[in-house]
Order: C-alpha cells, then structure tokens, then sequence
C-alpha cells in the first residue's frame, strides 16, 4: 500500500536507537525524508547513515536533548515545518517513588510530558495552515496498566495523554491528526535496562529476567521494533485522516482488558 507521505518531511525524536529508531526506519522506506535527533551524535550519525544507504532518502542528523528549550530551538531551527512528527524520548528511570524529589519528578515531566507538548506547540499551526499533519506520541503501555516501579513513567506519560485527548479533536478538522502509541515488552536497550533492575531487586540473572517476561506475554515473546515503526508509519500515512486522539496499545496481548 503506498501510504501516500513519500516526499513529506518527518521529524522523528530520539531515534538513534530504539522505537525511535524503527520509526524513522518505516517512514523512510515510504520515502519521507527525515530529520532525526537525540542526544548521542555518534550513534545518531550512525543511524542516519544507515537509513539513507537502506531507503535512498534524505535524512539529516541533529544532536540535540529536546528536553531543553535550547535543545528543541536547536532540532526546529533545522526542521520548523515538518509535515510529520514523533514525539519520542527516553523513558525516566525505574525505581521507589519514596526516593523521587521534586527535581526528579520534574526531570520526567520534562523529558516525557513537556517536551512533547512545546514540540507539538511549535510544529502543529504550520501542519494545520498546509491541511496535512500527522503527530505521533510514543508514551508506554502503562498508560494503561501502570507498573509500579516506573512511577515516574505512569505520571508523565498519562499526564502527555490528556493533554493529547483534548486538542486532537479540534486539528483533525485540518488534516492534521495526534495520536499516541504505546508499546509494551520491546526488545530494546530501555527494557533491557529494566530486566537488570528486577534482577538485581529479586537476586536472578538479567536472562532469567528476561525469559520470564517472555513467558508472561500471550505472544510468548518480546516484540520486534520494526513491527512498531510500521505501526508509526501507518498512522503517519494519508490512509489515518480520519483516525484522531487514539491510544493503540501493541503489547503482544499483555493487557488484560476488553477496553
């Protein structure tokens, strides 16, 4: 299916690795050009010569930490109108919110809510003036079945969520869609990050950690990025015009729920 974006300019965040990553991997081989971010340069570097040399588009590589002002006034200086964007960055670390201050909460609502919301602020009246837009949020499966150990998560990303619900019914009108997707057990760097946290919290090897979430999932495994990044694509695609202010849960069935 040609998702009709070829030639449109997609903005994907911290995606030198992980969702991100795949994300600006599928949009890419439906011949988006992109600008892609996220605060390591060498690893940024990498994936942008990776994407160009697999899918033939253009993609430009910008090291910034959209968690900043100056971080984000740098990544819109190089990219202020995109046609495509997703909100991504990395998630807050796990932990017991008894040992969380104010400067860590504030920290994740930084990194997972504003961010977001001032890239959003910035992008979506230029989307709106040329009738196409299309705005992506990877928040986390725990929008819905929040997990304990990463309060800080729950909050920020649930806070992003409502936000999202409230001005996705009015841009839809223009064209212009936001939805947000929420992934469950990835294979990526961030959850191997949370395998050696359990481990170390229960005494087993990070493997033992890992093969029992395995075993918790219906799909009996843990997901593929790239099954994310067609999911981004989609709903990035001129196809998703009457798709608006949704939350698609891809967690292999973890989530227990009819709704």
């Amino acid at each position: 299916m040609d998702m009709g974006i070829r030639g449109k300019t997609a903005l994907v965040c911290a995606s030198s690795k992980g969702l991100g990553r795949a994300c600006a991997f599928s949009l890419a081989r439906e011949g988006a050009n992109l600008v892609i971010t996220a605060r390591g340069k060498e690893a940024l570097e990498q994936t942008a010569a990776e994407i160009s040399a697999a899918t033939g588009v253009k993609v430009t590589a910008v090291a910034s930490d959209i968690a900043t002002e100056a971080g984000r006034a740098a990544i819109l200086a190089v990219c202020p109108q995109p046609d495509i964007l997703v909100n991504n960055a990395g998630g807050p670390p796990p932990g017991d919110f008894r040992n969380w201050t104010r400067d860590t909460w504030i920290a994740a609502l930084d990194m997972n809510m504003i961010a977001p919301i001032e890239m959003i602020r910035a992008t979506v009246d230029h989307m709106i003036a040329r009738k196409f837009g299309r705005i992506v949020n990877i928040t986390s499966s725990t929008v819905k079945a929040p997990i304990e150990i990463l309060g800080l998560s729950n909050g920020a990303r649930s806070g992003l969520t409502g936000f999202v619900a409230g001005i996705a019914r009015k841009t839809v009108a223009h064209n212009v869609t936001i939805n947000n997707l929420l992934p469950g057990p990835f294979d990526t760097d961030r959850l191997r990050s949370n395998f050696a946290v359990i481990a170390k919290q229960r005494g087993i090897s990070v493997e033992q950690a890992r093969l029992e979430r395995m075993k918790q999932n219906p799909a009996g495994r843990l997901g593929d990025p790239a099954e994310f990044g067609d999911a981004c694509a989609y709903l990035c695609s001129a196809q998703a015009g009457f798709v608006t202010g949704q939350n698609f849960l891809i967690d292999g069935g973890g989530y227990p729920g009819t709704f």
